[in-house]
């Protein structure tokens, strides 16, 4: 294979198939672009322009090399080998994956956006001439909302293969019919349309006419297709449940996740040895063991094959052997996703799974999951010349949710306290003083894009009671449904409070160990016999923020280990009030922790202490000198870019969830609940139809989306928005945002007159000789 056929490989953003013929490559048309022999092997290059910091006018690659069912064993062989001199000719940095026919990757089938579609056939057998005059009539199931498989029925066209949930096109020759199960959504009504179009136009070369039979079509319609198909009435359909579930990735609570280190004896043997898993740690992975690959077992989200950037072109041919290889081992499916990433060009679904992951560049990951690339490159301008360690500081400083900035917090604020499972009005003097032992309801109004706007917070504190946070959530709604449903919920987890939050109480937010009934005595230094204070009554507060503005406290047991040099600190005794500023500690923490320092201990001067320079009455009200954390971790994961979701309770009552890949606003479809996941932000997003029961269980949907992470994020802020009310902070996660979408899309009643409109007019419809 010469390079010569990857002449024009990789050279613009766009999508590149090839199909494996006699062993060379030969290029797919773009008008067969998603139409795929089951007798045959693919190779598929994906080619994305870098944005933002990446670089302007580089470029990333994901190649996938497609096996169908029928391939033969050389050519699914000669497929893995050219994706290899793909990626060398690339530069080594292109992402692979294997891809099996029935069972591809979200990612793949991405790119697809009428769906693909499934032909009997290969190479040898898949064309034949065309005769109008011997027409075989054609059922397809449509499967899937998003990531649409069009898939020709085993046998003939008969009612016996259809059911009320799904969609099925009948291709009739000269008509197309879309038959539309009851309980079919809008989008997969639209996606199954679009599918029966590419039919038309990839197989009648645009000339055949498409129908719509749905509940809304009238007796003759209906009785027109089942004679077309030739068996059955709309009656005799089978229910919804009959037709099985979409293919969907089904995420277990508990994923076996583990790494192995897989190598190859001189005799030949391949060897297979365990050597982590959950936690996993990034220095697990050593690119110095020569010939050497590791395998990652992400359970049911398939295999990764990481591959050290000093490995021989052998070594990357063989690794995706290996890994199958590895599938026997462990007798996991044959189909299990597979993909091949090289040291330094990790995708983020593979770093996802490593507790300790670190880019050597942080604030690109870290601004990356907050800005479209637009934006990036505006906050860019500004702090691309600052130092490494300022720069260090800033990612560190915006707190979680730094996204969510809907306003400066200049609105009309009120703070309730759940007690009794009921809403406790809080005195606006303590407004901003939280108890960890308590669950609160926070409700702001503010002023945007010149309309009022409501953000319902539901603070639940650390040591709160379960059901005082589900009590704090259940007010929450009820609080929305007396705005209209127009509500911005946020559930906040004491510790990770958004930025927002912060601002709305200008610097004086206080989080208080113990709960209010406790939290009385503990505000108070009159009274110091409670079992959160240190030696002789001490109070220890940890100290973060960039200014007053935002500046958090919260109190932390007193004790000399809960120190963290990254920080500054309030320790208030009955002798004296300290304010100890560690080494890594900004100015702006040190100006927000004298700041705080007053707000805790108001009237006493406070004393100020460098790290290193202690006097003995510090140590002795912590306990006395001993070991802290000198240097921090500011988030339990490493920052990844946006992903999107689609989050579903099935028929069966499973969850399930189906991310998005290469998204953009059109995917978030009206008849969907979605999750867009930004890194400490979880936004849940609410479509205008989507069903009642999926509006009810939004929140926990999200909850079960955290639980299911591969690293610990219970904890991460959860915002729920409704349509046409999207705040800022979700709107520049998307590569483009159009305020007026929701206003211009057509109604699937439009889209049905729209294909009337444009079916061929007459009967008489004149076919050349061509090959199909």
């Amino acid at each position: 294979m010469s390079d010569e056929k990857f002449a024009n490989a990789g050279k613009a953003a766009g999508l590149q198939i090839w199909r494996v013929e006699n062993f060379d490559l030969k290029p797919v048309a773009e008008n067969d672009f998603g139409k795929f022999y089951v007798g045959d092997s693919y190779l598929v290059l994906s080619t994305k322009k870098c944005g933002g910091l990446l670089g302007m006018g580089s470029f990333s690659w994901d190649i996938h090399f497609w096996q169908g069912q029928e391939t033969s064993q050389d050519e699914a062989g000669a497929v893995a080998v050219f994706s290899v001199e793909l990626d060398d000719y690339l530069g080594g940095g292109p992402i692979e994956h294997r891809e099996v026919q029935g069972h591809e990757t979200d990612l793949f089938l991405s790119y697809f956006k009428s769906g693909i579609r499934y032909l009997p056939g290969g190479v040898a057998t898949g064309f034949k001439h065309f005769d109008p005059n011997n027409w075989e009539n054609c059922l397809y199931q449509v499967k899937g909302k998003r990531n649409v498989r069009v898939k020709k029925e085993d046998v003939e066209a008969h009612i016996s293969a259809m059911n009320r949930g799904d969609c099925f096109i009948l291709d009739a020759n000269h008509d197309i019919y879309v038959y539309v199960g009851r309980g079919a959504k809008r989008m997969e009504r639209i996606r199954a349309i679009s599918a029966a179009n590419m039919i038309r136009d990839q197989d009648h070369g645009g000339r055949s006419r498409v129908h719509i039979v749905d509940e809304f079509s009238d007796q003759g319609e209906v009785d027109t297709f089942f004679e077309r198909l030739g068996s059955g009435s709309a009656d005799e359909v089978a229910d919804e449940s009959s037709g099985g579930e979409d293919e969907e990735f089904e995420i277990k609570e508990q994923e076996d996740i583990s790494l192995f280190k897989v190598w190859e004896d001189p005799s030949g043997r391949v060897t297979v040895s365990k050597v982590g898993q959950y936690p996993l740690r990034h220095a697990q992975l050593d690119s110095n063991v020569s010939g050497d690959c590791f395998v990652l077992d992400a359970g049911t989200a398939g295999l990764f094959v990481w591959i050290g950037r000093n490995s021989t072109k052998n070594e990357k041919v063989q690794a995706m052997n290996k890994a199958q290889v590895f599938l026997k081992e462990h007798k996991r499916p044959w189909w299990s996703k597979i993909s091949r990433v090289v040291e330094g060009a990790e995708p983020a679904a593979f770093k996802q799974y490593f507790v300790d992951w670190r880019d050597q560049s942080i604030l690109p990951s870290a601004l990356n999951h907050v800005y479209s690339p637009n934006r990036l490159n505006a906050v860019m301008e500004e702090a691309v010349e600052l130092p490494a360690d300022d720069l260090r500081r800033l990612v560190k400083q915006q707190g979680p949710a730094v996204g969510f900035m809907p306003d400066q917090g200049a609105g009309h604020v009120e703070v309730w306290r759940i007690e009794d499972f009921e809403l406790q009005p809080v005195p606006k003097e303590t407004y901003g003083r939280f108890f960890g032992g308590d669950s609160y309801v926070v409700k702001y109004t503010g002023t945007a894009g010149g309309k009022e706007r409501h953000v319902i917070y539901f603070w639940q504190g650390e040591t709160s009671s379960q059901d005082e946070r589900a009590a704090a959530a259940m007010q929450a709604v009820r609080l929305d449904d007396d705005l209209g449903g127009r509500a911005i919920q946020v559930r906040v987890v004491q510790g990770h409070e958004p930025r927002h939050f912060m601002s709305i109480f200008k610097g004086r937010m206080i989080v208080f160990l113990g709960g209010h009934h406790s939290g009385f005595r503990n505000a108070s230094r009159d009274s110091r016999d409670d079992e959160h204070y240190g030696v002789n009554g001490a109070r220890l507060f940890r100290v973060r923020g960039t200014c007053t503005d935002d500046v958090r406290v919260h109190q932390v047991p007193a004790r000399t280990e809960n120190l963290n040099s990254d920080d500054a600190f309030v320790l208030d005794t009955a002798g004296a009030l300290f304010v100890w500023f560690g080494q890594e500690s900004s100015p702006a923490e040190r100006e927000a922790a004298l700041a705080a320092a007053r707000l805790v201990a108001p009237g006493r001067e406070p004393q100020q202490v460098r790290e290193g320079s202690e006097p003995d009455e510090l140590w002795t009200a912590l306990g006395g000198p001993g070991e802290y954390t000198y240097a921090g971790h500011h988030s339990q994961h490493a920052h990844m870019p946006a992903r999107l979701f689609h989050c579903q309770i099935t028929l069966r009552g499973k969850f399930r969830v189906n991310e998005v890949d290469n998204y953009s606003q059109e995917d978030l479809a009206e008849d969907d609940v979605m999750v867009l996941d930004s890194g400490d932000e979880v936004y849940v997003w609410i479509g205008d139809k989507s069903h009642a029961k999926e509006k009810e269980l939004s929140l926990k949907m999200a909850e079960d989306y955290l639980k299911m992470s591969p690293v610990h994020r219970h904890r991460a802020t959860i915002i729920q928005i409704k349509q046409g009310e999207e705040p800022a902070g979700f709107t520049t996660l998307f590569p483009e945002w159009d305020e007026e979408y929701w206003q211009v899309q057509p109604s699937y009643d439009d889209i049905k007159r729209q294909i009337s409109a444009n079916n061929p007019v007459g009967l008489s419809i004149d076919y050349d000789d061509t090959d199909y």
